[in-house]
């Protein structure tokens, strides 16, 4: 039986995103958001299926190595503290812009392929993300989306931060 998840951005949704243009190149950069860790527990609490989803562009530029990435991702986890509270998969798009891939958001591959490898439900899922790149990503994996901004989203759903969020994720998830 397949179970919803969330699926995240990491760069500008969990950790203060780098000037356009650079890119996170030492786990010591890496700077947690407000709210980020916190909504990273709450939704961990609920039992949902957290899935780091990230374009990482710099890998394929040089400017980033795989090795990197696994330092972050061990620092995360080790934030997040166990007792079940972890991120269940990272998964990430280390091509260039031309490179022709089905995995650069704002294609859907990722969210696809985690889904697939995790039995997740992607119509019953949440893509959470800064950019548009994002939201158009989860909405072509089929997932109902909210983007990070504090600015008013129109037909988007918006919050200001991971943790508002997670509140409106979890409201939903208790209403369906």
């Amino acid at each position: 039986m397949s179970r919803p998840a969330v699926f995240l951005d990491r760069d500008g949704t969990i950790n203060v995103r780098p000037p356009e243009h650079d890119y996170v190149r030492d786990s010591r950069d890496f700077e947690w958001l407000p709210g980020a860790l916190a909504g990273l527990r709450k939704l961990a609490d609920a039992g949902l299926p957290l899935v780091v989803v990230s374009n990482q562009r710099g890998i394929s530029l040089g400017l980033v190595t795989p090795s990197t990435l696994l330092e972050i991702e061990r620092r995360i986890q080790e934030a997040l503290g166990g007792d079940g509270h972890q991120v269940t998969a990272f998964r990430y798009c280390p091509h260039g812009l031309d490179d022709g891939c089905d995995c650069r958001k704002p294609r859907p591959g990722l969210l696809h392929a985690a889904a697939q490898e995790l039995g997740l439900d992607l119509g019953r899922s949440w893509m959470v993300g800064d950019s548009e790149a994002d939201i158009e990503a989860g909405l072509a994996a089929g997932c109902r989306t909210i983007r990070l901004s504090t600015e008013p989203g129109g037909n988007q759903r918006t919050a200001a931060s991971l943790l508002e969020a997670a509140d409106i994720i979890l409201e939903r998830e208790g209403s369906d």
